[in-house]
Formats: C-alpha cells, structure tokens, sequence
C-alpha cells in the first residue's frame, strides 16, 4: 500500500483541531516576524538618532538655540531630542517665572525628562512581550496540537483488525508536523527578544546617561542664572 506523505497532504489530512493548532502557529510565525523586522528598523533609527543628536550636543551648540531648532522642525522629536526638549522646555518655563532656586528648577527639568524617557521606552519596548509570548507558548501549543494528533491516530487503530507501521505513520507524521511549526515560530522569536531585549537597554542606559548629563549643564546654568538675579538686585 503505497501513502502519500508529502507535506501538504499531510497537513491536509489532519484533523481540524490540529489544523486549527497549525493555523494559529502559522499565523503567529507571520506576526512574529513582521514584530522582528519593525522593532528591527526602530531600534537601527533610534540609535542612529541618538548618534546624530549626541555629535550636534556635544560640539558646543548654545543649548538655547538647539532647543529652538528642535521645536521648530516639523517632525515630531524622538529618543534623545525627546528627552532633551521636554527638561529643556521645563528649564526655561522655571526660569522664566523667577523666584525659583537653582535646585528647583534643575529638580523640574529632571522630572520632565525621566517622564520623557518612560515614554519613549514604553514606545520602543512595545510589542516585546508579544516575542516573548510567541516565543514561550508556540512550543506547547504545536505540543498540544502532537499530542491529539497522536491520539486520534492510536484511537483509529481500535476498528483496526491488524496495526502495522503503515497505518499509523501518517497520522503521527502530521501530528509531529504541529511540533514543528511550533518550534519554527518559537525558536526565531525567543532569538529576536533576547537580542532586541539588550539592545533596549543599551538604549535606555544611553538616554539615562544623557538625562544626568543634561542635568548636570543644567545645575551650573541655574546656579549662573541665580547669581546674576543677585547681583542686578545688588545682594551680590
């Protein structure tokens, strides 16, 4: 007795449940791997902007002017601008209202750039945990889908008159199948959170350095500031 066991005869002649199983696998591979492609092209432009924004920083721009060709592009700020513009901006507006200490308004800015920064993580970490998810369940879901097939594979033997390796290979072959596609959803997902997961907090270690170094320039700007305030009222 000649059996077909080609691939897709195989999944075709599963059961629905484990149709349904491989379905849902497949289905999670494709958005897997679109998560893996986008996540893959924010993080490259994150850090390439962080690059181009640290050189422009650090090579002796008047922190006002850079502040003032920032809000005044018409692209939205992300990353290290992001966090930059919001202290910066909350600087400025503590400054401006005067009567303010230099701790004070160096305090401020520093709350407006950690909730920068919490944003802008949240918005670099989504999705994450869907990688993490396709990659912990896919496994035991194709498990699942093995599992049954197998079953109903040893089931069909009961009408069985004689059981020869012929008539339960196909049935455990298309069950295995579910394992596998489990696995090829499973195994490029647990790779990709764990390389993006590190490369998240590189990238956020790198926007938490900068925040203090803002806030550092930012104290002596203040302290300077505070000194002139006391020496046009002549209490200097």
């Amino acid at each position: 007795m000649n059996i077909d066991l080609s691939l897709w005869q195989l999944v075709m002649d599963a059961s629905l449940l484990v149709k349904l199983v491989m379905l849902s696998l497949l289905v999670a591979s494709i958005a897997s791997w679109m998560v893996i492609f986008q996540k893959r092209q924010l993080l490259h432009s994150a850090r390439r902007a962080a690059d181009r924004f640290e050189e422009h920083f650090w090579s002796g721009a008047d922190l006002t002017r850079l502040y003032e060709g920032i809000t005044s592009g018409k692209k939205q700020s992300q990353g290290m601008e992001l966090i930059f513009e919001a202290g910066f901006r909350e600087f400025m507006r503590m400054s401006q209202q005067g009567g303010m200490s230099a701790n004070e308004m160096v305090d401020g800015a520093h709350r407006a750039m950690r909730i920068a920064l919490t944003r802008e993580m949240d918005r670099v970490e989504n999705h994450l945990t869907f990688l993490a998810t396709v990659g912990s369940t896919s496994p035991y879901v194709g498990l699942f889908g093995t599992v049954w097939g197998i079953m109903s594979s040893f089931q069909g033997l009961a009408n069985a008159t004689q059981a020869t390796i012929q008539s339960v290979a196909p049935g455990i072959s298309e069950a295995l199948i579910a394992t596998a596609m489990g696995l090829f959803a499973a195994i490029p997902a647990v790779i990709a959170y764990n390389r993006y997961s590190n490369q998240v907090e590189r990238l956020e270690l790198r926007y938490d350095n900068f925040k203090e170094e803002l806030s550092t320039i930012l104290q002596r700007q203040a302290h300077n500031l505070a000194k002139s305030e006391l020496a046009s009222t002549g209490e200097f």
